[in-house]
C-alpha cells in the first residue's frame, strides 16, 4: 500500500514543483491576457527611471480589440497593438503628440517609442511586462486602474 502511494504521489507532487503560475514565457501570450491592463515603465534597460514631479509617469496601456495608449515619458502616444506568431509585441502606425522634452525624459522617451514601435519579445507575469527590442528592455509594473 505504502508503495502505490508513493508512486502516485510522486507525479503529482513533481508537476507541483515544475511550474509555480509566476509568468507565461513557455505559454503563447494571447490577446486576451494584454487586453484592459495598464502597465506603468519601471525600468529601462535594467535601470530604475526617475520620472519628475511634475511629468506623467510611462505607461503603457492596452484596451479593447488590442487599442494601446499610454505616455512615453513627455509625448503621449496610441496605436493598434498586435502580437505575432513568434510571440512578439509591437504597437502598428503609432502615433504621438510633439512636445518639446529634455534631459533624462528624451531618452526614455526614445527608448519607449523606438521599442513599442518594433517587433519586441514579450514576457508577461502576474505583476509586470517586460519587452525586449533590439535596442533596449523595457520592464513595466501592472498598475491597472481602480475604480
Amino acid at each position: 500500500m505504502k508503495k502505490l502511494l508513493v508512486a502516485v504521489s510522486l507525479p503529482v507532487l513533481m508537476a507541483a514543483c515544475a511550474s509555480n503560475g509566476d509568468n507565461n514565457t513557455d505559454a503563447q501570450i494571447s490577446a486576451d491576457m494584454l487586453q484592459h491592463h495598464n502597465w506603468q515603465l519601471t525600468q529601462v534597460d535594467g535601470k530604475d527611471i526617475a520620472t519628475p514631479e511634475e511629468m506623467e509617469a510611462p505607461r503603457l496601456e492596452i484596451g479593447e480589440k488590442m487599442t494601446a495608449n499610454g505616455n512615453a515619458g513627455c509625448n503621449n502616444f496610441f496605436g493598434q497593438a498586435e502580437l505575432n506568431e513568434e510571440g512578439q509585441f509591437r504597437i502598428e502606425k503609432m502615433g504621438m503628440t510633439m512636445k518639446m522634452c529634455m534631459g533624462d525624459v528624451m531618452t526614455t522617451e526614445q527608448a519607449v517609442s523606438s521599442t513599442l514601435s518594433t517587433w519586441s519579445d514579450i514576457t508577461l507575469t502576474k505583476e509586470g511586462l517586460i519587452l525586449k527590442g533590439q535596442e533596449h528592455e523595457l520592464t513595466f509594473t501592472l498598475r491597472d486602474w481602480v475604480n
